[in-house]
């Protein structure tokens, strides 16, 4: 376990989904289309993915801590 966390700004999202649709593993949108994080450490194996959705992120409210 890299012991590593998706987390999002609530403040600075946009609620456009792009997150959930680039990392569905870890990440749901509400009705609104904001992200609802899976709070667990992301695995080795999903971190590519949890990158990719984290560089995409158009108002960069998305992060990995």
């Amino acid at each position: 376990m890299s012991g590593k966390r998706l987390r999002v700004n609530p403040i600075t999202c946009d609620g456009r989904s792009l997150c959930a649709e680039l990392f569905p593993e870890r990440i749901r949108s509400d009705d609104w289309g904001y992200p609802i994080i899976d709070e667990r450490p992301i695995p080795p194996p999903l971190m590519p993915g949890a990158r990719r959705a984290v560089d995409s992120c158009p108002k960069l409210a998305l992060r990995i801590e």
